[in-house]
């Protein structure tokens, strides 16, 4: 039995061959540091309204704005608004949000057939589920 020789390997070769051990090690790397670093923390869900309130056609637009800042993403996150005009609960409205991952942030807006600046008006998250 005779053993044959290997070729050598070209510089293509060598180059090919680090330049994919590179792109394999950076990879290896974020999916490690990411798993390290993940916040194991349950959806932080919050709501904040925006300051100009519209009228058009008789109809009053608020917007508003809904942040999750915790780790975990949030399903079907429900934004509950309630406009009191002398201490009675004259209209409300509800939002839902599909899908808010940890970070992201959507708006929307509240559409209202009283003025909500002679009253109070009260957002607040009613509720998510988690995916």
């Amino acid at each position: 039995m005779t053993k044959t020789e290997q070729p050598s390997r070209s510089i293509a070769e060598w180059v090919t061959f680090s330049v994919a051990s590179l792109i394999l090690g950076i990879i290896v790397s974020l999916v490690g540091y990411t798993w390290l670093n993940e916040k194991n923390q349950p959806p932080i869900v919050s709501v904040t309204k925006k300051q100009t309130i519209r009228e058009i056609n008789g109809q009053f637009y608020v917007p508003f704005e809904v942040v999750n800042s915790g780790g975990d993403t949030a399903e079907s996150v429900q934004i509950m608004a309630e406009l009191l005009i002398n201490g009675k609960v004259t209209e409300t409205g509800e939002q839902q949000i599909d899908f808010l991952s940890s970070g992201e942030s959507e708006e929307g807006a509240f559409i209202f057939s009283q003025n909500p600046r002679q009253g109070q008006l009260n957002l607040r998250v009613g509720s998510y589920k988690l995916p």
